[in-house]
């Protein structure tokens, strides 16, 4: 069974849900993008019962308020919800679990706040998500450089290429944002049950049609002549700044915690995989490993993206195993 909770923030509230044991050691689950945290809900009642576990909506997701007005969602917004709720939550050192989306926040919040973390379990998530493929020039950020050197290349791009690339991506944040309030008088599109669940497995084609359910009984409202997606459009955008090597490596350096990464066969960061992002995932899995040393452990199973959701118990033993060792640490709320 579980529960919800609500914690209020300036713009209203976040939203979450907890299950277990409310004086167990605690551990935020963290969904991905356009997801929510039903995400959680058939991998955490196979978890150790005494443990107690929150999974958070970020904001403009789920059951949680959507930013005022006018303003862009960041990466880093997200990154200060996770501290916002632990906050509220009174936790001096919890662990995070994140899939996806929810995993590169984790990996950022755990090196910004690393005397907090215990424990990172990345979900189909590397933790860092440098600029994607054809994209890869943020600023001082060269095409493809291997995230394994420090050493400038000879054919990287110009300082100048860099940031005309970094420039042109923030021109179409800001074009993206202003266009979707030019529509915001617009009604929000009404589709009925089915209609939004197939239009949720289209745009999502990992989802099994259970897991598409369970992610829409929390991402969609019901109104008059069927339901209303939850998620604030705004939130499609992508704002995030891509880091450079260098940055990957620096803040990599200051994770305190232990990590597991689960790695599907069939989901978007295995480099074996067509559409996967080979570029960067092999390069993360050495840099984890050369500087987390037996702090690090990865591990590939069957599934794809969602294997979480669409087949918890591939995933569970894995993370029941993870949680329990070192136990010798207590709960500090």
């Amino acid at each position: 069974m579980f529960s919800e909770l609500k914690f209020l923030v300036p713009w209203g509230h976040i939203a979450a849900k907890t299950w277990g044991s409310p004086q167990g050691y605690p551990v935020l689950c963290l969904h991905g993008w356009l997801d929510n945290a039903n995400t959680f809900n058939r991998l955490i009642p196979l978890l150790p019962k005494d443990y107690c576990y929150v999974a958070m909506d970020f904001g403009g997701h789920g059951l949680s308020s959507h930013r005022p007005a006018g303003f862009p969602y960041h990466f880093l917004d997200y990154v200060s919800e996770v501290r916002r709720v632990t906050a509220a939550l009174k936790w001096s050192q919890f662990t995070l679990m994140g899939h996806s989306l929810g995993g590169t926040v984790a990996g950022m919040f755990s090196c910004i706040f690393p005397e907090m973390v215990d424990k990172v379990i990345l979900i189909e998530s590397c933790g860092f998500f440098p600029a994607p493929q054809g994209q890869e020039r943020g600023p001082g950020l060269g095409k493809r450089r291997n995230l394994t050197s420090l050493l400038p290349s000879r054919d990287e791009p110009s300082k100048s290429e860099e940031s005309e690339a970094w420039l042109d991506s923030k021109r179409r944040v800001i074009e993206r944002l202003l266009s979707l309030e030019e529509n915001k008088a617009q009604p929000p599109k009404v589709r009925s049950p089915q209609e939004a669940l197939q239009r949720l497995l289209e745009v999502n084609t990992h989802l099994t049609e259970e897991s598409g359910r369970i992610l829409l009984q929390r991402g969609a409202t019901e109104v008059l002549g069927g339901l209303v997606y939850n998620r604030d459009l705004r939130a499609l955008v992508n704002n995030q700044d891509a880091l450079t090597p260098e940055q990957c490596a620096r803040f990599l350096s200051k994770i305190q915690a232990s990590v597991l990464m689960i790695i599907a066969q069939d989901g978007i960061f295995n480099p074996e995989v067509e559409n996967s992002f080979p570029y960067f995932v092999k390069s993360l899995h050495t840099m984890f490993q050369s500087m987390l040393k037996e702090r690090f452990q990865l591990a590939k199973v069957p599934g794809n993206h969602f294997v979480h959701l669409n087949e918890p118990e591939v995933i569970a033993g894995l993370i029941n195993v993870f949680l329990k060792r070192d136990q010798s640490s207590k709960a500090r709320l």
